[in-house]
């Protein structure tokens, strides 16, 4: 029995071996069926991950001058050219910047033209600034509330207490004016 096990044991491992070999040509007549395909494929990814790698690089690199210019300007408001490099590496930063520089000075006109910026958030805080230094009533979304309490206290000082009270209602229970609007209500309530 020992022969014949070891003939069938043979027998088994050339079959697997010429089941390798079978499979490893099938594999190679696929890759020289497709091989232009594979390469391209290979390639087109490593292009794709390389741009994307310097691209990445690119951006960050513009961050950086950005994040300088933006320091010196801090450290000297006048510096032209870390405006200008501010300009071209990052707009909204600039924007940003523009803003707190037009509300430290109260610059109506540069918070005016700020008002009309893509940027929503620069364009609302502005217009909001705007009304605020010319003690005009303005929407705001971001000041919502503060806006309110603004109109509100604009009509008691126009002697119209009726609308203050209108406007002040509309102040939430659970916002941060809400304590002030209870005193100013009640201050109103009062002047009726």
């Amino acid at each position: 029995m020992g022969i014949k096990d070891d003939v069938n044991y043979v027998k088994r491992e050339l079959s697997g071996d010429e089941k390798v070999l079978e499979s490893a040509f099938k594999l190679e007549s696929l890759y020289k069926k497709y091989k232009f395909h594979l390469w391209g494929v290979i390639v087109v990814l490593i292009l794709f991950f390389g741009g994307e790698a310097v691209m990445g690089a690119l951006h960050e690199a513009k961050l950086e001058k950005a994040n300088e210019a933006f320091l010196t300007l801090q450290n000297n408001s006048e510096d032209a050219n870390a405006l200008k490099v501010l300009q071209e590496n990052n707009p909204a930063l600039l924007e940003l910047y523009t803003y707190a520089q037009a509300v430290k000075k109260e610059d109506i006109k540069g918070l005016e033209s700020l008002s009309t910026s893509t940027n929503s958030v620069i364009a609302d805080a502005s217009g909001y600034t705007v009304g605020v230094l010319n003690k005009k009533p303005v929407e705001s979304k971001l000041y919502k509330e503060m806006a309110l309490f603004e109109e509100a206290y604009l009509s008691i000082l126009a002697g119209d207490v009726k609308k203050a009270q209108n406007k002040l209602e509309l102040i939430d229970d659970r916002s941060s004016l809400s304590v002030i609007r209870e005193f100013l209500m009640h201050s109103t309530v009062k002047a009726n």
